[in-house]
């Protein structure tokens, strides 16, 4: 019996499906931008509201190939659901539509599922291991060993409302204030142990990943499991931060979309590395929908993750 889950993100739509066997039988991405401009309480754009219906569809379409219809789909939403006055209003349009029922789950609980689905595939790792999940409209930090969570927390800033906080994406960049942020959002963190190993996962981390490595298109297989040093990483938020719009796009050819908010991103993974005493991540090119799959193969497995 094949499992298929959705990530709605704040700028990404996600889609794993898997076999019984842990197998993978489709996972596809596309970057929409649902959460761009929302701020703290504001409203889903209609635009991107209809962009994001046309990859819904498409999810359910394909789900529904592999045997799994739009009642076993489980949708997650997460940011900029959180945030946007207008989505219980569009979810119950999809609903409707589509017969996909989408639900916006907490911070706490995008942070289990974004730790299963990046340590999934990715074999032994020193332990403890901090998996940093950097999205479009928050960061998921969680400390963990196996299949035991030690320490969680959702913070509220990601790479898209960063980039718009402080103009990260124009010519006069923040980059002061940008790092002040960081740091007090960070300072008020307080990690139980210091973790022996990093990873780094969903779009911002796999596209610098792919640029580290030169790549020209995007090459999943080469990306999961590849590490970004702490040097790289600033060396893209420089490289990026003093590069025009087209520039950035060439820079970001593996993923044109992400290409405004690729600097935001290394500022926060940086910072995280940094305040973790850590100076590399290994990249996970899995991240919530696997996550959500694993749970759904294996509820049990929640026991030791709350």
């Amino acid at each position: 019996m094949p499992y298929a889950a959705i990530d709605l993100g704040s700028n990404s739509l996600l889609l794993a499906i898997e076999a019984d066997d842990g197998s993978v039988l489709h996972d596809e991405a596309h970057v929409v931008g649902l959460g761009k401009g929302l701020g703290d309480m504001g409203r889903f754009d209609p635009a991107r509201m209809a962009h994001a219906e046309k990859v819904l569809t498409r999810f359910v379409e394909i789900a529904a190939s592999h045997g799994v219809p739009p009642h076993r789909v489980r949708a997650c939403a997460t940011s900029g659901a959180r945030r946007a006055t207008n989505a219980g209003e569009f979810f119950d349009r999809i609903r409707a539509e589509l017969g996909l029922d989408i639900q916006t789950i907490s911070g706490e609980q995008e942070a289990v599922y974004a730790y299963l689905g990046a340590l999934s595939d990715l074999g032994e790792h020193p332990k403890p291991v901090l998996v940093i999940d950097l999205g479009g409209g928050s960061t998921e930090l969680i400390i963990g060993s196996g299949s035991t969570m030690h320490f969680r927390i959702s913070l509220e800033v990601g790479a898209v409302r960063l980039t718009e906080a402080f103009g990260l994406d124009g010519p006069e960049p923040d980059l002061e204030g940008a790092r002040r942020h960081l740091d007090d959002l960070l300072g008020a963190v307080a990690f139980p142990q210091l973790p022996a190993h990093a990873v780094a996962v969903a779009g911002t981390a796999t596209t610098l990943a792919a640029m580290t490595l030169g790549l020209q298109s995007y090459d999943g297989a080469k990306v999961h499991g590849s590490r970004l040093n702490l040097d790289d990483l600033l060396h893209w938020r420089d490289t990026l931060l003093s590069a025009s719009p087209e520039r950035r796009r060439e820079l970001a050819a593996v993923s044109i979309e992400r290409a405004p908010y690729l600097a935001a991103g290394a500022c926060v993974i940086a910072a995280v590395l940094d305040y973790s005493g850590l100076s590399a991540c290994q990249v996970s090119n899995r991240g919530l929908r696997f996550g959500v799959v694993e749970m759904l193969r294996n509820p049990d497995q929640g026991g030791n993750l709350t």
